[in-house]
């Protein structure tokens, strides 16, 4: 459908009668640093930010994971903008083949890693569809963070035979240590701001 040009614009939320493409929302939606607005088969999903210790976990894992990717050449973000054929998704947490820098978006096929912070009004997706989803597009490792009362705890999986499994998993108190995709270890406690 060839729209007229102009400003992207949330308006276009009620005018599109179309399916959405991660093309289309890169084209016509604005960049900006509100809620999250991906694209998963044909619709858009505005998800706003999670609660405070989301953020805080997102934060600390990322700037940890960024030191150990780049050791071994890889690039670490958070919240950046995947493509995977017509979807978009935003990851929490992506570790990458080679560098984002100057760029909108990269392909899911770039991913090495890519992590999910579960939250709690969306369990669901971060723990059943963005595996899925993830797998299917052949992304070899998926890392799961979970914090269910304030207790952090992360849960490394490797594709293998189209589906993910388990690798190493550590609550806080005790240390995560994966060796693939690249060496790195914490323990989860360390990823909150403040004692939970």
């Amino acid at each position: 459908m060839a729209l007229p040009h102009r400003e992207p614009s949330f308006d276009i939320l009620g005018v599109l009668n179309e399916p959405w493409t991660a093309q289309l929302a890169l084209d016509l939606l604005p960049e900006h640093h509100g809620p999250k607005v991906e694209v998963v088969r044909g619709s858009i999903v505005v998800t706003p930010h999670a609660n405070y210790d989301h953020q805080d976990i997102e934060l600390e894992l990322t700037y940890r994971l960024k030191q150990a990717a780049r050791a071994v050449g890889l690039w670490a973000y958070p919240e950046v903008n995947i493509v995977s054929g017509d979807d978009l998704f935003i990851p929490d947490i992506v570790v990458l083949r080679r560098s984002g820098g100057g760029k909108k978006t990269m392909p899911i096929t770039e991913a090495v890693l890519l992590g999910e912070i579960v939250s709690s009004g969306n369990r669901r997706k971060d723990l059943i569809d963005r595996p899925r989803e993830y797998a299917e597009a052949g992304v070899p490792y998926f890392l799961r963070i979970d914090f269910r009362n304030r207790v952090p705890g992360l849960l490394l999986h490797e594709l293998r035979d189209g589906e993910y499994h388990p690798v190493v998993a550590a609550a806080a108190g005790a240390m995560f240590e994966m060796r693939v995709p690249f060496p790195f270890a914490v323990d989860p406690v360390q990823l909150l701001g403040e004692e939970g």
